[in-house]
């Protein structure tokens, strides 16, 4: 595997530091039932709201038991725990030590099995080829400089008619101002594609031809596109500059459903 570079080495800081506060998207879920899982994945009843926005769509795990499921740079214990309890083969890779850690814990306390791997999602050369039927990647695609590069490694992992949960944020408002003052507003240029945040994160912006048409050049063929659940409440009730707020306005992550040709 190739050394870390600058983008890498700041992001796995800037998430480290994330997972020492606890941040959301780094707490294991340890409070899941499995028969209710089950009924999530046979469409009987709507997930609640803790995995609302952190898992979708529930389709996606419908005859999972048995399967080889890669979740990319989705490290916390959270989608890993889904796919575990459903019986899958659960694989994690991602960036930060902490993040993995969740997986691990969330493992031990279901009593599953998870393979854990530190890599940077744009070189997975520790993994064999054709190996999975399934990879999941959470809201982090954002962290890399080009899809293309994650695409070609995802299109090596995976089996011939195999499931690629890609993720994707829409350019639009990706960078907009999240400080609320009667609206949140669109201050920097379409052009700009990166983003250095207050905690050193470096983020970047793709534009929808690069992440669509990239999945076609990689061997993939498109079967949906989702807009994160939350998105479509208004969360007006919420504080304003809040995460529960702000993806009811900036409707920035999409979720892709891919399949390898």
């Amino acid at each position: 595997m190739a050394p870390q570079d600058f983008v890498a080495s700041s992001n796995e800081r800037a998430w480290d530091n994330l997972v020492a506060s606890a941040q959301s998207f780094t707490v294991p879920w340890l409070h899941l039932d499995r028969d209710l899982l089950r009924r999530y994945a046979a469409g009987e009843r709507p997930a609640d709201a803790t995995l609302r926005d952190g898992f979708y769509p529930w389709s996606l795990v419908t005859d999972i038991a048995g399967k080889d499921v890669l979740c990319l740079a989705s490290g916390g214990g959270q989608q890993s725990a889904v796919f575990g309890l459903l019986d899958a083969r659960v694989t994690v890779v991602d960036l930060s030590e902490g993040q993995l850690e969740g997986d691990r814990e969330a493992a031990e306390h279901y009593g599953y099995s998870a393979n854990t791997v530190k890599a940077d999602m744009r070189d997975l050369s520790a993994l064999p080829h054709e190996a999975f039927d399934l990879v999941y990647q959470a809201p982090s695609m954002g962290y890399v400089p080009e899809v293309r590069t994650v695409y070609r490694q995802v299109a090596r992992l995976l089996r011939p008619g195999g499931t690629y949960r890609a993720d994707a944020g829409d350019p639009a408002v990706q960078f907009a101002d999240e400080t609320w003052s009667d609206g949140y507003r669109i201050v920097r240029p379409f052009s700009e594609r990166s983003n250095t945040r207050a905690d050193g994160g470096v983020e970047f912006r793709h534009y929808l031809s690069d992440v669509f048409n990239g999945l076609l050049e990689c061997g993939f063929e498109i079967r949906q596109v989702l807009e994160m659940p939350g998105h479509l409440e208004i969360g007006s009730d919420a504080e304003p500059g809040s995460w529960e707020h702000i993806p009811g306005h900036l409707p920035w992550i999409l979720a892709v459903i891919a399949h390898k040709t």
